[in-house]
């Protein structure tokens, strides 16, 4: 056994359950060791209490992948791992972490002789049943390593998976790859809106989900999940209007400006995330004042 996770929440655990139907046996570890003992007993995995024991339970050349939150979590974990760890060890970096710390990564394990991949995944909860995307990057012997569990984690052997280049490709993919779908993600909420908004016509918005779903240009997963919480219930009355953002819309955004290519879909579609958050209320305010200033029209007050 040369493979282990650490960090076993809604991705990192249902990964290792994937495997586990693969019959493929791993090393897991969590901070709170309760969920590696339940995922154990589920899976038949190996439970790891701390890093000690996680390398102490696994052969060299080991691979380690890391799936904790990006940032001083993964920061911890490297710095406390990395001295345990021998020439020859594999590092991945599964988290939604910022692609340009990725080449500092690499740098500080190479001082150990440990190899660093920066792997993005996507699959959400469905994941496990329907396998993952995973877009990565590292060298071609990192890659020839990983290629047996990747394989495992993909929806088929040769799908699903790719080498995309050196150290920093895959979160960078990643990211590109989070700030579409924001975009994707507000066109179908603006476009069910205004049929949500429209009198006189009484659409049925679960019969035109459903429709879009077989041979329209946009069918996609997006689509296929909306069919079926709209079949369910279409005022969404007991949902509040509040939207978090991912640091990857933000870092696609800034990639953006950074690179001149111009994003005004993905861009705009991170700033309707904020406005959700309340974050537009007090230019909404000003706004309202200003138009009662130079028309005497009436606000609106609590």
């Amino acid at each position: 056994m040369e493979f282990g996770i650490v960090g076993l929440g809604r991705m990192g655990g249902n990964m290792a359950r994937r495997l586990a139907r693969q019959g493929i046996k791993i090393a897991v570890m969590n901070r709170t060791f309760d969920v590696t003992e339940a995922l154990v007993k589920e899976t038949g995995h190996t439970a790891c209490v701390n890093y000690p024991s996680l390398v102490a339970a696994l052969e060299a050349p080991r691979i380690v992948w890391l799936m904790l939150p990006a940032g001083e979590a993964t920061e911890t974990a490297l710095s406390t791992v990395l001295p345990l760890l021998s020439p020859g060890d594999l590092i991945v970096d599964g988290a939604n972490a910022h692609y340009k710390d990725d080449m500092p990564h690499a740098a500080h394990c190479a001082q150990f002789g440990v190899e660093f991949v920066d792997a993005g995944v996507s699959g959400g909860v469905w994941g496990m049943e329907n396998g993952y995307c995973i877009m990565f990057g590292g060298s071609d012997a990192a890659a020839a390593r990983l290629q047996p569990y990747l394989q495992a984690l993909a929806p088929t052997p040769t799908s699903g998976w790719l080498h995309t280049g050196p150290v920093g490709s895959g979160h960078y993919v990643k990211m590109v790859h989070n700030g579409i779908e924001y975009g994707m993600m507000q066109a179908f909420a603006e476009g069910f809106a205004l049929m949500q908004d429209k009198s006189g016509f009484n659409l049925d918005l679960a019969a035109i989900s459903e429709l879009w779903r077989h041979g329209s240009v946009v069918r996609s997963w997006l689509l296929d999940l909306s069919a079926e919480f709209l079949a369910e219930d279409q005022t969404l009355a007991a949902i509040q209007p509040f939207v978090t953002d991912s640091g990857e819309g933000r870092w696609t955004a800034l990639a953006a400006v950074e690179q001149g290519i111009p994003a005004p879909v993905m861009t705009l579609a991170l700033a309707m995330r904020f406005a959700t958050q309340g974050k537009n209320d007090y230019a909404a305010k000003l706004l309202a004042k200003m138009r009662q200033g130079f028309g005497g029209h009436a606000v609106k007050e609590h």
